[in-house]
């Protein structure tokens, strides 16, 4: 076969180096970024693949990033992009431009009146921002919130169906300690004017990554649906934000209690009842094994 037809395209490299980018664990995306960058050696299909994967995975991800003053920051979401590279942070009412590939902030400036919400909409999104923020302050150590209206956002009063996004993202990052992972949960709810109802979506995902001498991945996701009474500003906030508490503590507790169970039950799943040794797996002692050095020791690797 000649060497051309062994080659693979430039299209084929830059998609294959995109799935690669786009599937990175949490934070960890410049450290995939910078082996594909040495083992493609081909800079325009790096860069095609960059252009296209870093702004879908900042957004996937939910990423914060300060503002060059460092007097705020700006989490990068479809919910508040309005252009490429530019993102509406509506509590400190500015727009940040920022660089998707590099994951940083340039320059920031003020929104135009047309970028905002009206008066009577900021409203509900500021005291239900306010509000999410103690929440946030409280429930996770490295987390970050906003609140976008993504439709109705020129509504003037009472009478019109109006609908506010809350976006929550905590990372986790640790990579000298071979972890990273975050937290990340969006919460949908719609203001229905002719039922004074809100009716409320969330999804809630946990991903992380323990790499000490394997590669074990974590990716659980949760979806949940809740509604309430349309109150006023700070009443409407405090019931929402006590909703997303209660539904986001029942599923982490769910989670501890399933995984609290794996040794017991899934794990003991996975294993034949009676291997082909013959030799029945002593579950009561299962911290004497170690499984890189059991695997070591099959392949005669690693002596």
């Amino acid at each position: 076969m000649a060497d051309d037809e062994r080659e693979l395209s430039q299209k084929q490299k830059k998609e294959i180096a995109k799935w690669f980018l786009l599937n990175s664990p949490a934070g960890e995306i410049q450290y995939v970024a910078k082996d594909l960058k040495s083992i493609l050696n081909d800079e325009r299909a790096y860069e095609e693949a960059a252009l296209e994967a870093f702004p879908l995975y900042n957004k996937s991800h939910l990423i914060c990033l300060q503002f060059p003053d460092r007097t705020a920051d700006v989490l990068l979401t479809a919910y508040n992009q309005l252009d490429e590279n530019k993102f509406l942070d509506p509590r400190t009412a500015q727009v940040a431009t920022v660089d998707h590939v590099k994951q940083v902030c340039t320059k920031v400036r003020p929104a135009a009146d047309e970028e905002l919400a009206s008066p009577f909409i900021e409203e509900y999104r500021w005291a239900l921002d306010s509000e999410l923020l103690k929440y946030v302050d409280e429930a996770y150590a490295k987390g970050v919130c906003s609140v976008y209206c993504v439709s109705g956002k020129d509504v003037e009063g009472p009478g019109s169906d109006f609908a506010l996004v809350v976006v929550i993202s905590a990372v986790r990052n640790s990579p000298q300690n071979f972890c990273n992972g975050s937290w990340r949960s969006i919460w949908n709810i719609e203001f229905k004017d002719d039922t004074q109802i809100l009716e409320i979506r969330g999804k809630l995902q946990v991903v992380a990554h323990y790499f000490e001498e394997g590669n074990v991945q974590l990716d659980a996701s949760h979806d949940c649906k809740d509604s309430t009474l349309f109150q006023a500003p700070d009443d409407t906030a405090v019931t929402i934000v006590n909703i997303i508490r209660h539904h986001e503590a029942e599923y982490l507790a769910s989670l501890e209690a399933s995984y609290s169970k794996l040794p017991d039950s899934t794990f003991k799943d996975l294993r034949r009842k009676l291997p082909v040794t013959r030799t029945l797996f002593p579950w009561h002692n299962t911290l004497q094994f170690s499984l890189t050095r059991d695997i070591q020791k099959e392949l005669g690797i690693g002596k």
